[in-house]
Parts: C-alpha cells; sequence; structure tokens
C-alpha cells in the first residue's frame, strides 16, 4: 500500500545536527533532478526579486532567506519537519511502536524540492510550492513527472494508492496501468475546511489497523469501521477511483 500525502507550508526546523545528505535520502533514482532543483532554489532564493519569483509574501521573507543554506543547514526527520492541520491529526508520536512502523513503511511525501519523502528521511526545512515554476528548472509538477513514475509504481506494489495529496502535489505524479486500477482519492464532502484533518485521519487509522487492501472496495471496509465512507467508480481509465470520507 502507498498512501500519498501532500506536505505542509509549515515546518519544524532543526537548530543543531548534521546537514543534508541526498545520498541517503529514499528513492535514489530521484538524486539527479533533486540536486538540480536544489541548487535551482539557492539560486533563486539569493535574488533580491526571490519573493515574487517563488510567489509568496513578504511575511515569510525569513523562510526565503533560509533556502539559501539548504546544503548546509541540520536535516530534520520528515516524521517531525511538518507540522499543521493533516499532521497534527495523524500525530505520529502517539502511535504504538508497530503502527508507526507501517506509516514509515507506507507514507510518501510529495515535496517540490525532493519530489517524494518517506517519513524516516531527514531534508532542511525549506519554502517552496509544487506550483512555481523555478528558473532553472520550469514547472516543478513537469520536472518530477518525468522521473516519479517508476519509483512510486514500485512503491505502490500490488496494494492501493491511497491518495491524500491536493491537487497542485497531485499533478507530480499519477498512477498508470494496472497501478491506476487501484488509484483511489481520498475526498471530504461538504467540508473544505474540515479535508486536511479528515485526510490526516484516514493515514493515521489504516497504520492503526494494519490492514494491506488490494482494491478500492477493501480500502472502503477498511476505513468504514471509523468514517463514513462512499466509494465511486472512476468516470474515465486511468483517472481514480473517489472515496468520500467523512469522520464519525
Amino acid at each position: 500500500m502507498l498512501i500519498l500525502l501532500p506536505p505542509s507550508e509549515t515546518k519544524t526546523p532543526r537548530t543543531r545536527g548534521k546537514s543534508l545528505d541526498l545520498a541517503k535520502l529514499s528513492f535514489p533514482e530521484l538524486s539527479t533532478t533533486r540536486d538540480t532543483v536544489l541548487d535551482a532554489l539557492i539560486e533563486v532564493s539569493g535574488h533580491a526579486d526571490a519573493l515574487d519569483r517563488l510567489g509568496v509574501s513578504a511575511g515569510i521573507a525569513d523562510e526565503v532567506e533560509r533556502n539559501r543554506t539548504l546544503r548546509t543547514a541540520p536535516a530534520q526527520v520528515v516524521g517531525d519537519l511538518y507540522t499543521g492541520v493533516l499532521y497534527d491529526a495523524l500525530d505520529l508520536p502517539s502511535l504504538e511502536p508497530a503502527a508507526l512502523r507501517r506509516a514509515r513503511r507506507w507514507i510518501v511525501v510529495q515535496s517540490a524540492l525532493f519530489g517524494a519523502l518517506r517519513l524516516g528521511d531527514k531534508v532542511p526545512a525549506y519554502r517552496l510550492s509544487m506550483g512555481t515554476n523555478l528558473a532553472g528548472v520550469g514547472p516543478l509538477a513537469a520536472a518530477w513527472r518525468r522521473v516519479l513514475d517508476g519509483p512510486m509504481t514500485t512503491a505502490a506494489g500490488s496494494g492501493v494508492v491511497v491518495d491524500c495529496r491536493s491537487s497542485t502535489y497531485a499533478a507530480a505524479w499519477s498512477p498508470a496501468g494496472a497501478t491506476a486500477k487501484r488509484w483511489v482519492r481520498i475526498s471530504v464532502p461538504g467540508a473544505t475546511h474540515m479535508a486536511k484533518h479528515t485526510r490526516g485521519l484516514v493515514a493515521r487509522h489504516l497504520a492503526q489497523a494494519g490492514e494491506q487492501p488490494r482494491t478500492p472496495a477493501a480500502l472502503r471496509d477498511v476505513l468504514a469501521t471509523d468514517f463514513k465512507a462512499e466509494l465511486r467508480q472512476p468516470g474515465r481509465t486511468g483517472t481514480p477511483w473517489d472515496l468520500a470520507v467523512t469522520a464519525r
């Protein structure tokens, strides 16, 4: 099973520790693209108009400035790096050891800077959105689409792909072929402000349940114990099933 999560804009950086080592990250096939995007972000972040180039407000100028030290800044464990509504609901520190091991094995965070990360990877805090057209790289979603299919398909294996990403990050990779038949997008009807929270609860529930559904219907049944879950077939070939979930 592969559970896809978006990153969060809010991050908790470390103040001490070893710096980024690209060779130690999961999905080594992505190293070349990671290196290219990293260099481009460091370069852009040093320009006087960096905020405009990255499409961010003046209120987070310090985070853009921090991008300039990404090669030397202390690296943080991904499971501790991302904060916010979804990750608060996932609440990794409170998971029992077996559930935490499953979360580390099944969850992949789609990252604009690193492409894909597992919870045990270590990276520095950064400011970059997948919707950015990055000088020297181009639109980031397109850049990652060129290299993500192989490693993500392998990570999914024969299980379902549980897609909890926002549309911006979903643009970086879409399952294809046989994997697409097991691709399930998690939607939250009628409560957009609760969508992130509910998706965090879904990821947590799956880690705790410990089951590995191999079909969209089996995924629905696993979630149905804690959620109202309604499964809809894809509108056309190559698009995801839709699983509308509401916490009970």
